[in-house]
């Protein structure tokens, strides 16, 4: 069997003014993450790892921050063509593990909304979407609600 394990970070700046977009949904809260697409932190998270797991680079190969074409982008698009890219290399995803960093909002109640929405893309049951939440309990720039971080770990099979 091959099995490959791939990681992802991301991070983005709160701003106000901006959607606040988190695993495929949209948030209700005063502030949005600042990026050149939707920004949202959990879909790059993942990207990065299904890209990298694979050995394909990283996101900001694939969809540059210097290309007009990704600006304001949908990150659930990412997400999937970030999967077809893994697909034609012969890998499907086995499971997904991450964690989002944050102060606010809370995001308990949405963290369904967003296993579903990305077990649809990714063609994974619920259950092999995991998402986890915390805070810095208020220290350093997530403590101070400048910012947001996801991680995600994620298990290939070729």
């Amino acid at each position: 069997m091959n099995l490959r394990i791939g990681f992802g970070i991301d991070f983005h700046q709160l701003v106000t003014d901006r959607e606040f977009w988190l695993g495929g949904v949209k948030i209700p809260h005063t502030k949005g993450a600042l990026g050149h697409s939707d920004a949202d932190v959990l879909l790059h998270a993942i990207c990065d790892a299904m890209l990298g797991a694979a050995c394909l680079g990283d996101i900001g190969v694939h969809f540059p921050d210097t290309d007009l074409a990704f600006k304001n982008i949908d990150s659930k698009i990412l997400l999937r063509n970030s999967f077809a890219l893994i697909q034609q290399a012969g890998y499907n995803i086995v499971n997904i593990d991450s964690s989002l960093c944050l102060e606010a909002p809370k995001i308990k109640t949405y963290i369904p909304e967003m296993q579903k929405t990305i077990a649809g893309i990714l063609s994974l049951q619920v259950t092999d979407v995991s998402i986890k939440a915390t805070t810095t309990e208020k220290m350093g720039f997530v403590g101070r609600e400048e910012g947001l971080i996801a991680y995600a770990t994620i298990l290939l099979q070729k």
